[in-house]
């Protein structure tokens, strides 16, 4: 295939509901662009788009694909992208990579919850959208409804260019508003009929076109002008206004397809080609120097790798964005984020699996490279003497966790690494080896995504697994003061141990002082505090260790020994075994020996005299809060907020934000095991929600018996 200059390309991610025909547009671009011979379909598993084995056995697109078609001397890049949220990431890297967004409305349902939630990917990145209401051809088409739906829920920007003539079964005809023309179709859709109007359709036609110019016009002030001296605008002149308005989001084009039956998929492409942003029309990248990084061909050779996939006889593909410059064959470049060498002997135009070599790529065109021996997802590539790097994709928090253990011991390490490959395709994947759990835990964004995880471990690794239910990360502290002392004391022939230690423990809040009096037990014991050590805890909170020992009664060489003793207990709290945290410790006094103290004898000592304090202490056991937010439909409302404080949960309040009601709560970790699903079941799958970690707080009486109860019952059957 040819080389493309920068301004001749277009990036486009396709966005949407799971199930509004995204995967099976695509193919209609393919064919209309002669990139395929023939269109496969989703119910055969023959698309281009949906190639991996997962996908063909779930009829649904699990991961983003790479495609490109060739349209009008432009190439057009296609990244088609999963419908369902718990594949988010790859919506995410998609929008790294693309200009625009074209988002795909499904016309039987409007705008889905999935609609919403990538309508919202697209604001966030501040990409132009193109909207194409599919699926005009089924009985219940309601092109109508869709429209109301578009303008409720994403405002006036909302413009139709198109509106179909026969909407329903038999679905042939469109009018065109920005050429004021009517598209007819033939039996296998491909290349319209241009005819004129017909005389029963003008007068909408009109309206729709005079509604379009207008808003067109406000993109920009010389277009106002004219449209307000003429009362109209010329079709070069609508051209321009709408590449305009799309590059400044200030108008969501509304185009009319049957992706199935390829009908107004040319005019479709013909749209992008003509009036959508090229790379270079783009705001110019802003690099790690501060330094903006502008998309053309003679700028320093720079790519973005923002997607890596494990391919079966082919190993590691790395999907990439030339952010400046060109890249040809066998170009050595560095790896900017790690610092290591790399040799581009080989560069792809990807469609799917199918992969065609060029000899080079320029600013602005998407590309794969294979075989790369140190670049991962998310680095920076760059010609030699440019230091430089982009700033790292974010993707979302997880929202779901799990346990998970191979059934045989002799595949742990096997399950561990092809964890980590996973999580190089899906970043999303986060996986956690937690000492403190003993278990390995998995996150992603839904018990579906987990699912997909465990399917891969099982039939593409040969690791059979199972899934458990993964172990709340409790915390432990204390509620009041205690006073413990400890005599560690062993004579058994030679050098002896000898080592003794006075405490007092309490509760640390922020900001506190450490006091000189304390009252134990209606004993007042003075503290002569010499020495203060605050330790920030690996696993949150502090402790505060005060050396109060005067008349050298201990050493102060043995303090640090006192200070492991202890911090060995801080990690095996007496109640559950968690991590205990925010605790003040006073060494006061203690006894030692001329000959037979050492460090052990006071570690030993220090530990078990902490170990007495703390069970007398008034232990308590702290759980992980979560905030959450939910959008929800309002007619669900009451039995989302039902369930939450049956979770623990505390509404802290509620908004309404575009034809959704809005749930901010805290809510208790150990409440919101496999709350996706319950959070689907309550609402149709219409609901969303995002969690993140706030705080830990005391867990009631009652549930800290229970915790304790199991976590002794597990003691015992160990």
């Amino acid at each position: 295939m040819k080389t493309y200059s920068t301004d001749h390309l277009r990036n486009i991610a396709l966005l949407g509901n799971s199930g509004s025909g995204k995967t099976t547009l695509a193919e209609a671009m393919l064919f209309n662009g002669g990139v395929i011979e023939r269109r496969g379909t989703v119910e055969a598993r023959n698309t281009v788009s949906d190639y991996k084995p997962i996908e063909q056995e779930n009829r649904n697109s699990i991961f983003s694909t790479v495609l490109y078609t060739e349209f009008r001397d432009k190439k057009i890049n296609i990244l088609d992208t999963p419908g369902l949220d718990d594949f988010s990431g790859g919506v995410i890297s998609s929008m790294y990579a693309a200009d625009s967004a074209m988002l795909v409305i499904n016309v039987q349902n409007g705008v889905e919850v999935g609609t919403e939630i990538h309508f919202r990917h697209a604001e966030k990145f501040h990409k132009p959208m193109i909207i194409a209401v599919n699926g005009l051809d089924h009985e219940k088409a309601n092109f109508e409804k869709s429209v109301e739906m578009l303008h409720e829920r994403f405002g006036s920007n909302v413009t139709l260019a198109q509106f179909p003539v026969n909407e329903g079964i038999g679905f042939n005809t469109i009018i065109d508003v920005i050429s004021m023309k009517m598209l007819r179709y033939g039996k296998d859709g491909g290349k319209a009929e241009v005819l004129d109007i017909p005389a029963e359709h003008k007068a909408k036609a009109d309206e729709l076109h005079a509604a379009l110019t207008e808003k067109v016009a406000e993109s920009d002030e010389a277009l106002m002008e004219l449209f307000f001296a003429n009362d109209k605008l010329s079709e070069e002149e609508i051209g321009r206004g709408l590449r305009e308005g799309l590059l400044k989001r200030g108008i969501f084009p509304v185009f009319c397809v049957s992706s199935k039956g390829n009908i107004g998929v040319d005019r479709l492409l013909d749209f992008v080609a003509v009036s959508a942003p090229s790379p270079a029309d783009m705001p110019a990248v802003k690099n790690s120097k501060g330094a903006e990084v502008k998309c053309n061909a003679t700028g320093p050779a720079s790519v973005f790798v923002f997607k890596t996939t494990l391919e079966e006889h082919i190993g590691e593909i790395n999907y990439f964005r030339v952010m400046s410059g060109k890249i040809t064959e066998n170009f050595d470049a560095v790896n900017t984020s790690n610092g290591t060498k790399e040799r581009l002997s080989q560069i792809f135009a990807c469609a799917g699996k199918n992969r065609t070599r060029i000899p080079e790529i320029h600013a602005g065109d998407i590309g794969g490279f294979v075989k790369l021996k140190n670049t991962k997802t998310n680095h920076t590539l760059n010609a030699p003497g440019n230091d430089w790097t982009y700033a790292e994709m974010m993707f979302p928090a997880p929202k779901y966790r799990a346990a998970i253990k191979p059934l045989s011991e002799s595949d742990e390490e096997k399950m561990g690494e092809a964890l980590n490959r996973m999580h190089q395709e899906d970043p999303t994947i986060l996986v956690e080896y937690s000492k403190e759990l003993k278990q390995i835990i998995i996150h992603g964004q839904g018990e579906y995504h987990l699912n997909i995880l465990k399917w891969h471990l099982d039939n593409i690794y040969k690791i059979e697994t199972q899934f458990l239910a993964p172990k709340i990360p409790y915390r432990e502290t204390i509620t009041k003061s205690s006073q413990a002392d400890y005599r560690h004391k062993k004579q058994s022939g030679g050098a002896g141990q000898f080592g003794e230690v006075h405490m007092i423990i309490e509760p640390y809040e922020e900001g506190s002082e450490a006091k000189s009096m304390m009252k134990i037990a209606g004993k007042e014991i003075k503290l002569s505090n010499r020495d203060l050590e605050e330790i920030e805890l690996p696993w949150g909170g502090k402790l505060i260790y005060v050396n109060c020992i005067v008349g050298g009664s201990i050493d102060a060489r043995f303090m640090p020994a006192i200070l492991k003793g202890i911090m060995e207990k801080m990690e095996v709290g007496p109640l559950t075994g968690s991590y205990a945290r925010d605790i003040r410790v006073y060494v006061y006094d203690g006894k030692m020996h001329p000959v037979d103290s050492n460090e052990i004898s006071f570690r030993l000592a220090g530990r078990n005299a902490f170990s007495t304090a703390f069970k007398n202490a008034g232990p308590k056991i702290l759980e992980p809060v979560y905030d959450v937010e939910i959008w929800v439909p309002s007619d669900r409302m009451g039995d989302v907020i039902s369930d939450l404080q049956g979770r623990r949960g505390m509404v802290l309040g509620m908004s309404s934000e575009k034809g959704f009601e809005v749930i901010k709560a805290r809510v208790p970790l150990a409440e919101m095991n496999k709350y996706s699903t319950a959070l689907s079941s309550l609402t149709g799958g219409r609901a969303m929600y995002s969690m993140k970690f706030s705080e830990y707080s005391q867990v009631p009486g009652e549930v800290q018996d229970a915790v304790i109860k199991a976590y002794e019952s597990e003691e015992e059957e160990e």
